[in-house]
């Protein structure tokens, strides 16, 4: 956790600022819905002061193998379709992240994903769900 974190502070969020309905935020919600991913959700933490990101992504996965095909398919489908390549990637086979500086994605086995429990440590952020 420390690492993730220590990888967010060390860059700051770009003046462009996004929306839902932006083009790299569709297009990380298709690519994990491509592989399966499940438990989508956005936090949408543009009027929180200390946030590092306008949005935080968070989806689930089974098993390592499909943490990693969820995480390459964003970056594989976000370059494609985007022109963008991730700002850093912290890969794990229980947590990946996938930083596009004003999206971070969080992929987690349900596990990790109960432990963090990013939901609530952002519950002032508005709340999305994208499951099918």
């Amino acid at each position: 956790m420390e690492k993730i974190v220590t990888a967010l502070q060390g860059r700051k969020k770009s003046e462009n600022r996004l929306t839902r309905n932006s083009k790299l935020f569709k297009t990380i919600i298709e690519a994990i819905q491509e592989k399966k991913g499940s438990q989508i959700i956005s936090l949408d933490l543009r009027k929180i002061d200390e946030a590092v990101a306008d949005f935080f992504i968070l989806c689930e996965a089974q098993s390592h193998i499909q943490v990693k095909a969820i995480a390459d398919n964003i970056e594989d489908i976000v370059a494609k379709n985007c022109g963008e390549k991730s700002y850093h990637t912290e890969r794990g086979d229980q947590w990946t992240l996938v930083d596009y500086v004003n999206v971070v994605v969080h992929i987690f086995q349900p596990e990790q994903r109960h432990f963090y429990n990013l939901e609530s440590l952002w519950e002032d952020a508005g709340r999305v769900e994208h499951n099918d």
